[in-house]
This record gives C-alpha cells, structure tokens and sequence, in this order.
C-alpha cells in the first residue's frame, strides 16, 4: 500500500465500491458519431459532484477514449464523484470514421461542445445509468483534462481561443463548471511556439489563458519535455497558472514526465515515467483540490498538500495565488 493510499481514507473517507456502465450513446444532430460515455460512480451516497474527464491523444487506440485513465477515474468515483468520460472524436478509435469530418484532425470546437452537451443531458444520463438517478447534484461540476485535454479543460474555464481559420476569438466558457484540474496541459503560442508540430496544430498556440478565470489546479512534470511544440523545457506546462488570473494553484510534480506517472491507464507501456506511488498521489491530490473546492471548508486540500507536498518526501511542490 502506498503512503498516498493509506492518507486517502484519512482524508476523504473509506472509498466506495465503484459502478462503472458504459457506453451511454448519446445522439448529437451534425455529429458524425454518437457521443459515448463511460459514467462511473460510487455504488452508494447521495449529493455526488459531477466530474468531466477529457482524454488526451497518446500513442494507444483505446486509452484515448472512454476506456483510458482508469487509475483517475476508479479513484475519484470511489471517492465520491460522477466521473463523466466521453470519447471525443480525436480519439483513434474513431479516426476511421471521423477523418474527413468538419473540425478534422484537432476537432478542438468539438471536444469542448462535448462536455458542455453532457452537462445539458445529465437527465438523460441519469436515466440511462443504472442506480444513479436522483443522487447526483448538478450544483457541484468539476473538470478535469490531460495533455490536449487540458487544453480543452482551458477553453472550458475560460481561456479564450483566436480560431486560426478566421482569425476570429471564440469563447467556450462552461459557467456551469466551477473547478478544473489541468494534467499536463500545453502552454502558450508565440514566438518559443516553434517545434515540429507547430505548424501542423496552430490551433495549440491559439490559446489566451489570460481570461480562464475559473478555480483550478495546474499540474506539471518537471520532467515533460514539450519539444515536438517548443524549445522552452518543461516549464511550457505551467503557462495555464503563469498567465491566467487568480484563484490558481500550481502543482509540480518531481521527476515525472508527460504520463505523469501512468494516468492513461494500468500498466500502460507508452507511460514513459510509470510510478504506481506518483499517480497515487495525483489522484488523492487532485481529488482533494476538487473536494475543497466543490465543498468550500473542506480541509481535505490543504491536508493533502501538506502531507505530500511538503518535507524531504514530498512528491512535488505547491505554489497558489
């Protein structure tokens, strides 16, 4: 048992069994596919927060759909969340359908109009799902998104996007959602947007994080190397704290690469940094920010923080404004 299991109970209960029931296909006029959805919740309790997880890309087929990021989802929803995972259409099990679809290859409009159309057809969900009408509340709504993810987790706080087919600023605030948590998320355009995937996905560098006013935890590896969009090192990552207004919280983890540990799944062989106590620590970490956030006065983040976060054992450092 790692140090992040043992604190977890101690800070945010005995975890639940988890029900886990997918896909709910939710059809969407103009979309190519239906929007599915793995919806995973604690088998027991009432009032439970709706958590929005975004899929990054990654070399996998399966990982960045649905079906990924596993070691996140079973502990939040055992911890008291609605976990919410669409599969977005940048995901390669759709890519043979999807390819020439309007919004191809990045469907970066798409993505976010997904989470958004979730949140519009949370009756329809709870319908859907067995045992979980009536013990959700729609009050409480966090996000949370890794790598392109985060990027879409970003447009959905706040941060502003200047669409490089028209050179126009498009907004896709969810006012709706009260608290993210972005993984590993891309930082800024400008001129350090230089490497070799640059020109090929402009619209990475499109992002002004300048109005993502919303609350949330920005999680970087002091270790993730972002050379394929620039020559800036790891600390590209932290731009969504760096240039986005308060309340913000930054949370850098030691040694950890892109995979933050092994988030996108167990056992995962594209992880290139796996470590079972590092991702342990992300879950309870981010699951406390959340926590605290959605229940103002719980201490279970500052708890956390302390805990891992502090000391010659800590498994990275906080910094907030």
């Amino acid at each position: 048992m790692t140090t992040a299991t043992r604190l977890a109970t101690d800070i945010l209960g005995t975890p639940s069994p988890v029900v886990s029931f997918s896909p709910v296909s939710l059809p969407v006029p103009g979309r190519p596919v239906d929007l599915q959805l793995r919806v995973s919740a604690p088998a027991t309790g009432t009032g439970l927060p709706v958590l929005l997880l975004s899929h990054g890309h990654g070399p996998s087929h399966h990982l960045s759909s649905l079906n990924g990021y596993a070691p996140l989802a079973d502990f939040w929803a055992a911890h008291g969340f609605v976990v919410v995972q669409p599969t977005h259409l940048t995901s390669r099990t759709l890519s043979h359908l999807v390819a020439d679809a309007p919004g191809a290859p990045d469907f970066w409009r798409s993505r976010a109009e997904d989470m958004s159309r979730i949140l519009d057809r949370l009756d329809e969900i709870e319908r859907t799902v067995p045992q979980l009408a009536g013990r959700v509340d729609r009050t409480r709504v966090g996000l949370a998104g890794h790598s392109y993810g985060g990027f879409t987790a970003a447009l959905l706080l706040g941060a502003g996007l200047t669409d490089p087919e028209t050179g126009t600023v498009v907004r896709l605030l969810d006012p709706r959602i009260t608290a993210g948590v972005l993984l590993a998320a891309p930082g800024s355009g400008g001129e350090s947007f230089n490497g070799p995937m640059a020109r090929q996905w402009p619209v990475i560098g499109a992002v002004d994080f300048s109005t993502m006013s919303t609350p949330a935890l920005v999680v970087a590896g002091d270790k993730d190397d972002p050379r394929h969009f620039t020559d800036r090192g790891p600390e590209w990552h932290t731009d969504p704290y760096a240039l986005a207004p308060g309340p913000k919280t930054l949370l850098t983890l030691f040694d950890a690469e892109h995979g933050l540990g092994g988030i996108a799944g167990y056992d995962a062989a594209e992880t290139t940094d796996e470590n079972p106590e590092r991702v342990a620590s992300l879950a309870l970490l981010s699951a406390a920010y959340l926590r605290t956030r959605l229940h103002p006065g719980s201490p279970a983040w500052r708890t956390a923080s302390e805990a891992l976060a502090t000391g010659p054992a800590a498994v990275g450092r906080v910094e907030s404004k």
